[in-house]
């Protein structure tokens, strides 16, 4: 393909272009596994391109990234981790030395060294798998605990509830696309559960939990788990990496990885939050994190669960109501689909509250 030729001249990788297949299952970048001839062995390469719409300031969000892994690194090399490399991605230099170029379309694009022998999987396939990924997000919070300087919001206000309140308030208010009628069931539960949305920004405000680096993006896919061994390796997809709270993390490893069904699911029957999987996912965050969280999240740590599957849910929802133009979709009605499927977990989570709260107490 002439553009990856273009790119992987761009890249100081080694050996020769060979081919690419897309890779992973992500809804805002294109991503490709690349292949490469160096002296007759094959080695793999990542290439992404990075959605200028979504990210803005490309400059400020590869800064952060090429902060985040330097110092991911340092911490490893201090700790005289083996293999350093499968356990912190490692960005590949342009010929000018450069963490990202800019194509002759001016599209930009950035290269990792790939990762052999992990994967990231969509659906949990194990209560050790769950344990292993909450682990690894824990660790890479606490690597990431003493990151001199605030790092850049790549998305202001990205998991800052209310926010994502008032867009939905005003794309029903628009209702641009003429939807608001077909959804007035979707639209009635998201604006009963407002009391919710400031739960956690309050305390922010009143210094009861800490502003900290968090990933903001914590599926289940986001984890390389060692195809061999079944650990978790390494934390990947690395551009939400800002200022949050880690409440915000714990509720979307919650939402994804209890989740019985997959995110875009039309059978809601299916769609029921895993008490067994939640224990796993504390058990396995509280093994790496639990010397560095203060009281008031160690609290809310079931109700983030409840927070982030309402949150992203009125996200899916307000993107349908404004024509699909955030989230990729490969069909009609997927966004308002993935909308369904959230809240069909907060009734969920609502339902079993006092079972995970009990659960973390026990921990």
């Amino acid at each position: 393909m002439e553009k990856f030729t273009e790119i992987a001249a761009a890249f100081q990788c080694r050996g020769s272009y060979l081919g690419e297949d897309p890779y992973g299952s992500g809804h805002i970048n294109d991503t490709f596994k690349v292949c490469y001839d160096d002296g007759g062995q094959q080695v793999h390469y990542i290439h992404q391109r990075i959605n200028r719409e979504v990210f803005r300031d490309v400059p400020a969000l590869m800064e952060n990234i090429g902060r985040v892994t330097r110092h991911q690194r340092k911490k490893l090399k201090a700790a005289a981790v083996a293999d350093p490399n499968r356990r912190v991605l490692t960005l590949v230099p342009t010929l000018e030395g450069e963490d990202y170029h800019i194509d002759s379309e001016g599209a930009c694009w950035r290269t990792f060294e790939f990762i052999e022998g992990a994967l990231g999987h969509d659906i949990v396939e194990s209560l050790d798998q769950a344990f292993e990924v909450a682990r690894a997000f824990g660790e890479f919070q606490g690597q990431l605990i003493d990151l001199p300087g605030r790092l850049h919001e790549t998305i202001p206000d990205f998991h800052h509830t209310r926010s994502r309140f008032v867009d939905l308030q005003r794309a029903i208010t628009a209702d641009s696309h003429d939807r608001v009628r077909e959804i007035t069931d979707e639209i009635e539960f998201a604006l009963a559960r407002e009391k919710m949305v400031d739960v956690v920004l309050d305390l922010m405000a009143a210094g009861e939990i800490p502003e900290r680096v968090t990933h903001n993006d914590t599926k289940l896919n986001n984890v390389l788990i060692d195809t061999t061994t079944g650990e978790g390796l390494c934390v990947i997809d690395l551009d939400t990496v800002m200022p949050g709270s880690i409440l915000y993390d714990v509720g979307d490893m919650i939402r994804t990885t209890t989740s019985t069904a997959k995110e875009d699911e039309t059978d809601l029957s299916k769609v029921e939050m895993d008490i067994k999987h939640f224990e796993a996912i504390i058990m396995g965050y509280l093994k790496s994190a639990s010397g560095f969280i203060v009281p008031f999240e160690r609290q809310l740590l079931a109700f983030s669960g409840r927070l982030i599957s309402y949150e992203t849910g009125i996200r899916f929802l307000t993107d349908f109501l404004q024509g699909d133009v955030y989230f990729k979709t490969q069909r009609e009605r997927q966004n308002l689909d993935r909308c369904r499927s959230q809240f069909k977990m907060v009734k969920s989570i609502e339902r079993q509250m006092d079972a995970m709260r009990q659960i973390v107490k026990a921990c």
